[in-house]
């Protein structure tokens, strides 16, 4: 079973660069509060740490 980790958007992305919008919206995030379970992978972990103010990791499975 892969590993996977579950991400909620904790903060909200108006006022803040295009480019940290776009990262949101790849790990499929848009609206406050919502959560995704994702694969653990080097890339997505890249993806946390660029935005992790606005998104905290609630759980890691596996």
């Amino acid at each position: 079973m892969a590993k996977t980790i579950i991400v909620k958007q904790i903060g909200s992305p108006i006022r803040r660069p295009d480019i940290q919008r776009r990262t949101l919206i790849g790990l499929g995030l848009n609206k406050m509060h919502r959560t995704r379970e994702l694969e653990d992978t080097p890339s997505v972990r890249g993806m946390v740490a660029k935005i992790s103010h606005l998104v905290e990791i609630v759980e890691e499975r596996g």
